[in-house]
C-alpha cells in the first residue's frame, strides 16, 4: 500500500466537512453509540462513489457539466435542509433520558445522504484513485484502495464521535452553550452548502 496513498486520504477524510459535522452531531445529540452508527452511515454513503467510480459513472459526472450540477446542488439542498432541521429540531442535540432514541436506521441513511449527495468524492475516486492503479487488474485494486479509505474514513469519523459524545453532558447541560452549539452547526451547515454551490463544484 502506497504511503502516498495513506496519507492523502488520511487529509482527505480527516479534514472537517459534512460528514464530520453529522458524526459529531450525533455524537453530542445521544452518545457514543450514535456517533459510531453516524459513521457507519457515511462509511457506507461512500459506496456509491466508489461503484460509480468503477462502472465508469463517475466519469460521466466528471466530464458532464449538467450532470455534476445537478448533483451538487442536490448536495447544496440537502445541507440547508440539515441546517434548517438542526434550527427547528430543538431535541436534536440535547440530552433527554426519557426521550425515544433516534432509530439506527434513520441516523444511517442520514449518514449515507450526506457522502452521497457530496460530488467532492465523486472528484476523489476520478482524479485520485486512478494515480494508484496498476495494469493488471484496475478493478480489484481499485475495490482494495476504496476498502482502505473507506475504514480509514470510519475510524477517523468514529474518533470525532467519541469526542463529542465524551464532552456532550458538560456542553449541553448548560442551556446557553447549547443555543450557541446549535446556531454554530447550522450556520456551518449553510457555510458548506454555500462552499459547494459557488466552488464550482
Amino acid at each position: 500500500m502506497s504511503v502516498e496513498f495513506l496519507l492523502t486520504s488520511l487529509v482527505v477524510v480527516a479534514t472537517p466537512g459534512t460528514g464530520v459535522l453529522y458524526t459529531v452531531a450525533a455524537g453530542l445529540s445521544r452518545g457514543t453509540r450514535a456517533s459510531l452508527v453516524a459513521a457507519a452511515g457515511c462509511t457506507l454513503g461512500i459506496v456509491p462513489h466508489v461503484t460509480a467510480a468503477i462502472t465508469g459513472l463517475a466519469a460521466l459526472l466528471h466530464t458532464s457539466a449538467l450532470a455534476f450540477r445537478i448533483l451538487t446542488y442536490l448536495g447544496v439542498a440537502y445541507l440547508l435542509y440539515l441546517a434548517w432541521s438542526t434550527l427547528r429540531d430543538r431535541d436534536e442535540l440535547a440530552v433527554a433520558t426519557d426521550a425515544a432514541p433516534r432509530s439506527a436506521a434513520k441516523v444511517i441513511l442520514s449518514g449515507i445522504l450526506v457522502n452521497i449527495l457530496n460530488p467532492k468524492l465523486t472528484i476523489f475516486f476520478v482524479a485520485f484513485l486512478p494515480q494508484f492503479v496498476r495494469p493488471g487488474d484496475p478493478v480489484a485494486r481499485m475495490v482494495e484502495l476504496s476498502a482502505v479509505f473507506m475504514v480509514l474514513t470510519f475510524v477517523v469519523f468514529a474518533g470525532y464521535g467519541a469526542f463529542a459524545a465524551a464532552v456532550r453532558h458538560k456542553v449541553l447541560a448548560r442551556p446557553r452553550i447549547m443555543a450557541w452549539v446549535r446556531r454554530t452547526f447550522a450556520a456551518a451547515f449553510v457555510a458548506l452548502s454555500a462552499k459547494l454551490a459557488f466552488s464550482g463544484g
